[in-house]
């Protein structure tokens, strides 16, 4: 079923002086303005539009692509304030309203806020809000796996390290241990799923598994040639001492030295660990 707020690829049934009427199925046809039509189209062609409402509440198509869309989170910046809310640009001509209930903090012009996207059932119009809590349902059953690619927005910082919101749908947390670049509010960037607790909570990180492991492969393996080869560290030693030494977890390690060792380029012994 089409949807209000959403992008879709749909075949042109007409063309008029005002423009072009696509396909819309459920929703009927839509008019694509003529300012935002290509010179070659012609009636039976396919073309990708984001359907919303114009200044008018109209149906309306554009060729124009949002900077976000209904159901995702986005950090976008107040352009207008007035008695119905703040206004966001989103990308688009028509502005996006957040109404003054639904902002967790008053918003004021210039300002950049986190917000998220959704049809208003009341007035059937695509609105924000900033509390972003109640659109983020943790109790809700998840398919999340260890090494999974997924989309991030940093969303807040914590003694941990980052909250995340994974998806557009669950929270997340990246542990400091696992952040080696600057993030900012807002952000979005591509992460994965390192690891997801008993408990649902789901931890994270900018880097693959393969990527993490060859990274601290390679870590291992420049200080085994420091120290002419040989480390005194093994699957009993302390996690502080690892993370002192190394900058890694005693898991991280463990499961490096066990790769290392499958492809023949380190021995272990009780006493440490030795290049081959």
């Amino acid at each position: 079923m089409i949807q209000l707020g959403k992008r879709y690829t749909l075949r042109v049934s007409e063309l008029s002086d005002m423009g072009a009427y696509v396909d819309a199925g459920n929703l009927g046809k839509v008019l694509l303005p003529r300012r935002h039509l290509p010179a070659s189209l012609t009636v039976g062609a396919e073309i990708s539009v984001f359907l919303y409402l114009d200044s008018d509440d109209r149906l309306i198509a554009t060729t124009r692509i949002p900077l976000a869309m209904v159901g995702e989170f986005a950090f976008l910046t107040v352009v207008d304030v007035n008695n119905a809310g703040a206004f966001l640009d989103w990308g688009l001509e028509k502005d996006l309203l957040v109404p003054y209930p639904e902002q967790h903090k008053p918003m004021k012009v210039g300002q950049s806020c986190l917000v998220y996207l959704y049809v208003d059932r009341v007035h059937g119009r695509i609105v924000a809000s900033s509390k972003i809590d109640k659109f983020l349902d943790d109790d809700r059953p998840h398919r999340f796996r260890a090494g999974q690619a997924v989309s991030l927005t940093i969303a807040n910082s914590t003694d941990l390290g980052y909250k995340a919101i994974i998806n557009h749908s669950h929270w997340g947390l990246l542990h400091k241990s696992d952040v080696n670049q600057r993030l900012s509010f807002g952000q979005s960037l591509r992460g994965y799923i390192k690891h997801v607790r008993p408990d649902g909570k789901i931890d994270l990180s900018l880097q693959s598994r393969d990527d993490r492991l060859d990274k601290n492969a390679e870590t291992i393996m420049r200080y085994l040639r420091q120290q002419d080869g040989f480390a005194p560290l093994h699957d009993k030693s302390d996690p502080k001492l690892i993370e002192q030494t190394l900058g890694m977890s005693k898991a991280a390690f463990k499961k490096c030295i066990g790769r290392l060792y499958k492809d023949g380029l380190i021995d272990l012994s009780a006493d440490g660990i030795r290049i081959l």
